[in-house]
């Protein structure tokens, strides 16, 4: 091969180096490129078949609007004691999965504040850093301002559950399967006033997931 060819060849290569390089900056930036928008918080918009907000409130509101229509509400003295008032315990993720709890409880929380006919108290971390809040009242607010002691109001009924799930598949398609169940327990007698399910069941092909 003489001179000639060979710069040929080497010009030929560092061509086919140059277009393939230039080719595949094309094919990043196309894949890189995107977009994001703003959209409405009550939209339900599903990007996979699992647990997302919409099953949240969606089971939440149904849920609660289902513990109202039990006789324990009905019957409940609210002369005598205004609104029950309720104390979430528990709700367990029993579930493979990440799901917010926290968001699942504010979610019920809202459904019977809203309606206006359920009081809640705080339990767990939450209380304990409103009493340590009152003790520093004590030592250094106006004592015309000092929340006192002893008047916290006492919860008249206690609400837990569970979130389970089941996922099944063939390969080319994906059923998840959620159940959720709560249950309210008069905390004077431990009887359990009611019990309630949700179940939710999604289809999903494989491309989608």
């Amino acid at each position: 091969m003489n001179m000639s060819q060979l710069a040929q060849l080497k010009w030929t290569q560092f061509s086919l180096k140059s277009i393939f390089i230039f080719f595949m900056a094309v094919v990043l930036t196309a894949c890189s490129s995107g977009s994001v928008e703003r959209v409405s918080t009550d939209e339900d918009i599903m990007l996979s078949d699992r647990w997302n907000d919409t099953d949240s409130r969606l089971v939440a509101e149904e849920m609660m609007g289902d513990m109202l229509t039990f006789p324990w509400f009905r019957d409940y003295n609210f002369s005598q004691k205004g609104n029950p008032t309720v104390i979430v315990q528990t709700i367990r993720n029993k579930t493979s999965e990440h799901i917010p709890v926290d968001t699942f409880v504010n979610d019920i929380k809202r459904s019977l504040l809203r309606a206006g006919k359920v009081d809640f108290v705080v339990s767990g971390a939450e209380r304990d850093e409103i009493r340590t809040e009152r003790e520093e009242q004590e030592l250094n607010a106006a004592p015309d301002t000092v929340a006192k002691f002893g008047l916290e109001q006492g919860a008249g009924f206690a609400l837990s559950g569970t979130i389970n799930s089941i996922v099944d598949s063939n390969g080319d398609q994906r059923v998840s399967f959620y159940q959720v169940d709560l249950k309210l327990i008069d905390m004077t007698t431990n009887r359990e006033v009611w019990n309630g399910q949700k179940k939710l069941k999604k289809l999903a092909d494989k491309g989608f997931f």
